[in-house]
């Protein structure tokens, strides 16, 4: 996607769009989504790290990127929950940290002369499949 057509289309979001379903710690307007998707970096982490969870490293490696533009990234894709971190105690009590991409969906409607954009993670459709598990057992 060109950068004119980026641009557009977050200057048409910023004026008229929704969004919903973000995991995120702040409310992320639809033009900074899709100013972070716009970004190459950060589309190659996603990908990468749907595969399986990967280290900072392990995603350099995979993205051709230097670790620094690679924990840059991390930072802006955690903060609108599209990316999770899972840590761990390695053997000698070192510390380890892999990422795995949350996001599963990303949707654009346009009705009614609004145009919205909402975010489907994989902790969503957990929440949604165990409630759905718990409506069929009758515990909920």
């Amino acid at each position: 996607m060109s950068a004119a057509a980026v641009g557009r289309i977050s200057s048409y979001l910023s004026a008229w769009g929704t969004l919903s379903g973000v995991n995120g710690e702040g409310a992320a307007g639809p033009s900074e989504l899709f100013e972070v998707l716009a970004d190459e970096y950060a589309r190659d982490i996603l990908v990468a790290a749907d595969r399986r969870p990967m280290t900072a490293k392990a995603l350099s490696d995979a993205c051709d990127a230097s670790l620094t533009t690679v924990y840059r990234r991390i930072a802006l894709l955690e903060e609108h929950g599209l990316v999770k971190k899972h840590r761990s105690v390695g053997p000698g009590g070192t510390h380890r940290s892999k990422f795995e991409t949350t996001l599963e969906g990303l949707h654009v409607d346009l009705s009614d002369g609004e145009l919205s954009l909402s975010v489907e993670t994989r902790d969503e459709l957990a929440d949604s499949f165990t409630s759905l598990w718990e409506d069929m057992r009758g515990d909920g």
